[in-house]
């Protein structure tokens, strides 16, 4: 199996925290710059799963770099510079403590309480008689509030303002903004023959504006469907064809793993890991009409730890 990069240790010039999420370590650099190292790691259902996929960092990466600048001019984003593939580097912002999640269609999380019968996602009220895979009459936004460990939590509009946890007006530009980067990203997935199914925003405040942060628009935050042959499948029912990680979920589902108290994750073989990192390089080449390159060195975080520390020497 390819080289994978699971865990960073750097100590970089500056350095001033280091944080390990559940697939990006993020290094604070003084008090305005941070390093985000999106590694090989793969979670689902809010667990980290014991095998890396290879090139996965480098894809998400890489995609979620071309649509902060796809989207720049509609949204300001915290990203400075890619010196590296599996490196951003951008804005220390004070993060918002909500998954802004936006959805085009019912399937995935969504459809599997709309089947157990809820019919309220937060504080959204869904019609009766939707089929799965249907399109609603206009995107919903479903935010979830984000957790430091755990299971993040379904959270209303009004929850995140009675609570204070967004302020009401900074909540209006966070709604309005996560409308146009879906609108933005469904017209450039259309103009690739895709579907952009949900996917979630993270935003926050630098220097009193709010900016959005973190990755967009991969597999790992959002779900693709092709357009090509959607009608036909969801009049028969059939399953669509998708560019997603729900396939990662489907597959643990299927061998009883939902990440409860008690389950154990199946074996990921060498082979299903190589199968993940052929979807993700799949979507890669699909969203961004680009061949994917894998820049897999025997030492990646050589590699990394070289290219970030001649980027910070620049910043000087």
């Amino acid at each position: 199996m390819a080289k994978t990069l699971v865990r960073t240790d750097f100590n970089f010039e500056g350095q001033t925290n280091v944080y390990h999420g559940k697939v990006r370590d993020v290094y604070s650099i003084g008090d305005d710059i941070l390093v985000m190292v999106a590694t090989d790691r793969i979670s689902a259902f809010d667990v980290i799963l014991p095998k890396g996929i290879p090139s996965k960092g480098q894809v998400l990466n890489q995609i979620a770099a071309s649509f902060l600048d796809a989207t720049a001019d509609i949204v300001p984003n915290w990203k400075l510079a890619t010196p590296d593939p599996m490196v951003t580097v951008g804005k220390k912002c004070e993060g918002f403590a909500v998954e802004m999640i936006i959805r085009g269609y019912l399937t995935g999380s969504a459809w599997r309480a709309y089947k157990n019968g809820c019919r309220e996602i937060c504080g959204v009220k869904l019609p009766d008689g939707m089929r799965e895979n249907e399109r609603f009459p206009e995107p919903i936004i479903t935010p979830t509030t984000k957790a430091e460990a755990g299971h993040d939590e379904d959270i209303s509009r009004e929850e995140i303002i009675a609570q204070g946890i967004v302020s009401e007006e900074d909540y209006a530009v966070v709604e309005k903004y996560t409308r146009a980067l879906f609108a933005r990203g469904t017209e450039i997935a259309a103009s690739k023959g895709l579907i952009l199914v949900d996917t979630k925003y993270e935003f926050g405040k630098c220097d009193g504006q709010v900016i959005l942060m973190d990755e967009i628009h991969t597999p790992d935050s959002s779900r693709y469907f092709y357009a090509e042959g959607y009608e036909e499948k969801f009049e028969k029912g059939e399953p669509q064809k998708q560019l997603s990680k729900e396939f990662v979920r489907q597959w643990l589902i299927e061998h009883d793993f939902m990440g409860k108290e008690g389950q154990q994750v199946p074996e990921m073989t060498e082979e299903y890991c190589d199968t993940v990192s052929k979807r993700y390089i799949e979507l890669y080449e699909e969203i961004t009409g680009e061949k994917f390159v894998p820049c897999n060195e025997e030492d990646l975080n050589a590699r990394i730890e070289k290219n970030v520390a001649e980027y910070l020497k620049t910043l000087k």
